[in-house]
């Protein structure tokens, strides 16, 4: 699809974008159920490769069981393992579990790091997770958060040309305000989830579509 020659500067789409999803989604907020830090931080470790709503269902046994960064460290490594089974990958993931809270226990003395460079040596934690952390457990906005779907839809945007997630991210920083990065992230996500559906995006419905290049060949 061909748009509009007022939206063909990428930094103006961008903002336009940005207007749009927060006209759609004023009080999107990030969904993952966490009440500290280190929750948040192993709800995300978990969340990758598996949808929010089965985290979600998995923590509250998890957090039961293990509330902070110590009681993780120490746990049993095979219990671990069984509670976060169902989100996939469930061998690696309570290792970085582990991994990360016995970091933060022995080098951050119990405390989750908030400088990006700390939170990046925690095992398991990548600028994706990192930058989720930094920006809704200390509200320190580092970064904007790629997923899966922030990756498909800037694509489809034509906001970059990019595949690797931190290639995507430096592209973002320069076209979205600061104050906006994790909003965007967050807005972005649940337009991926409600219109613009990887299997069957349902363009005709999508408010952004005068704007995306990629409207009429995504359409099914």
């Amino acid at each position: 699809m061909s748009i509009d020659r007022k939206w063909t500067s990428k930094k103006k789409r961008a903002l336009e974008v940005l207007l749009r999803l927060k006209r759609l989604y004023p009080n999107a907020t990030c969904s993952l159920d966490y009440t500290t830090p280190v929750q948040l931080l192993v709800a995300t470790i978990l969340s990758a490769q598996c949808t929010d709503e089965r985290v979600n269902k998995v923590t509250p046994a998890l957090f039961a069981k293990f509330p902070d960064a110590r009681s993780m460290a120490y746990a049993d490594i095979l219990e671990l393992e069984e509670l976060v089974r169902s989100t996939g990958f469930y061998h690696n993931k309570a290792k970085n579990i582990q991994g990360a809270c016995r970091k933060i226990v022995e080098e951050f003395d119990g405390e989750v790091p908030q400088l990006m460079e700390q939170l990046l040596t925690l095992p398991g934690v990548a600028r994706k997770t990192a930058n989720v952390v930094s920006a809704h457990a200390f509200g320190n906005i580092q970064g904007v958060t790629v997923d899966t779907h922030v990756k498909r839809l800037t694509n489809l945007l034509g906001l970059t040309s990019h595949q690797d997630p931190i290639k995507i991210e430096q592209d973002l920083m320069k076209l979205i305000p600061k104050v906006d990065w994790e909003n965007f992230s967050i807005m972005t996500i649940f337009h991926g989830r409600a219109i613009c559906n990887a299997r069957k995006p349902n363009c005709p419905e999508c408010e952004l579509a005068e704007l995306c290049p990629s409207a009429n060949r995504v359409v099914k």
